[in-house]
């Protein structure tokens, strides 16, 4: 929906809304936001408002930290969880004191690769997304546990799935937001859940992800429920995945669309899928960005391990949707929901543009079961795997040099450094796995 400043000067006053959050996403993914009260809201819409750009992660150092949020204004809108001292939300964009776009914004990172795909001749990048999620029980403190609250499995409902009440106050919500929601059911794991929402252009799907986490979090709570987007928090069941389907279009005309090819693909999806293959590699650090993201990319729980793609199965890191005209587009099946949304799309976006501008050749279609292949089968079929964990990522992150330019020096450079510390806390760590193995071995 688009609004004026005279729409949202008006909603605030009708909703009798008492503060505003400024809202914007750190280069981990984490939804950071500046609370004012609306006796500031003109400051705010006149992008006027200032914070400290040195406390958050991956910005920039304290000698440089002054810097300003410009709300867009058609990411308006009222919590509806609040009935009385309403609160609203603006996304905001960052920029630098001279009125530059911060090179380190997430969001303006996403718009950067967009603005090359419209060079290119498209319009828009279509995204639908589809986070899944877990709920877990909370102690009599409120904190999370590991403990369950339904033992349900795929498109269970009631009494096995104990998170439908939670799960339908999440869409109702949702919707009273402005999301159009077209399904919502439990996942295959105990305790899972996903609810999948109308497609996007690329920015609105980003910001989309990011009100979706908050409202799950926030109504799980009040169901005295954690809700978790951790892509794998329990062992020997499936992780949480964030598939992305995605599409680009020139005006109205979906350029991944041709009816006289069999799979009603057009050369444009072909390319662009194959530079997606290209890359899959160099971008699984922004797409699966944790220690923990590497724990799902394993053979046996339906997570996508190897760089393929088909039209008629799903163990592959691209499938085809059946859908075709207008809804035709690929799935990538390899990200997960910890990822930073807006990093996440532009890598993708600047991954399949590459194949575009290179004419990338695609590769024949896997249309066999790819975990029940032997190590030698993949390589006869030259189907490689994505990396095996977050050191082995980042080392190809580093290489591709068209994955580097789409995160600009600013942010590949503190992304990298925080990775690294990551990765050697997590590799210096004694794990209760390697006490229960050890300690009484040796």
């Amino acid at each position: 929906m688009s609004y004026t400043k005279d729409d949202i000067r008006r909603i605030a006053k009708e909703q009798n809304v008492r503060f505003i959050r400024l809202q914007f996403t750190d280069l981990l993914g984490t939804i950071k936001n500046v609370e004012i009260p609306v006796s500031q809201l003109e400051k705010a819409l006149d992008n006027k408002m200032m914070f400290d750009g040195s406390s958050i992660e991956g910005y920039v150092r304290i000698e440089e930290s002054d810097m300003y949020l410009y709300p867009d204004l058609d990411t308006w809108v009222v919590f509806p969880w609040v009935a009385e001292d309403r609160i609203a939300r603006l996304i905001c964009d960052v920029y630098m004191p001279d009125g530059t776009p911060f090179a380190g914004d997430p969001r303006g990172i996403l718009k950067r690769a967009l603005k090359e795909a419209e060079e290119l001749g498209y319009t828009a990048m279509n995204v639908g997304p589809e986070p899944e999620f877990f709920l877990f029980k909370t102690d009599d403190k409120g904190n999370p546990t590991t403990e369950l609250n339904d033992q349900g499995g795929y498109f269970d409902l009631a009494p096995m799935d104990l998170g439908e009440n939670c799960r339908r106050e999440i869409v109702l919500t949702l919707e009273e937001m402005g999301f159009e929601i077209e399904a919502s059911h439990h996942e295959v794991a105990p305790g899972q859940h996903e609810i999948d929402f109308k497609y996007a252009d690329a920015i609105k799907a980003a910001d989309q992800i990011q009100t979706f986490k908050l409202v799950v979090k926030t109504i799980a709570r009040q169901h005295g429920l954690h809700a978790s987007f951790m892509p794998k928090p329990l062992f020997g069941v499936n992780g949480s995945g964030m598939h992305c389907h995605q599409s680009l279009f020139r005006g109205n005309v979906n350029a991944f669309y041709d009816e006289s090819d069999t799979l009603g693909l057009s050369q444009t999806a072909r390319y662009y899928m194959a530079g997606v293959l290209n890359h899959a590699r160099s971008f699984a650090a922004i797409t699966n960005p944790t220690v923990n993201s590497y724990k799902r990319l394993v053979p046996g729980y339906e997570a996508p391990c190897y760089v393929a793609w088909s039209a008629s199965n799903r163990s592959p890191m691209i499938r085809i949707p059946a859908s075709r005209g207008l809804s035709t587009r690929i799935e990538v099946r390899s990200p997960d929901p910890a990822a930073n949304p807006y990093l996440a799309l532009a890598v993708m976006l600047k991954a399949g543009l590459d194949g575009i501008k290179n004419k990338s050749a695609l590769p024949a279609p896997t249309d066999r079961n790819i975990y029940v292949m032997t190590d030698e089968e993949r390589v006869e079929e030259g189907i490689p795997s994505l990396p095996g964990d977050l050191k082995e990522a980042l080392n190809e992150l580093i290489r591709s040099e068209v994955i580097c330019e789409a995160l600009g020096e600013h942010a590949l450079a503190h992304f990298y450094e925080l990775k690294e510390i990551e990765w050697d806390m997590y590799r210096t760590q004694i794990h209760e796995w390697e006490r229960d193995q050890y300690l009484t071995m040796f």
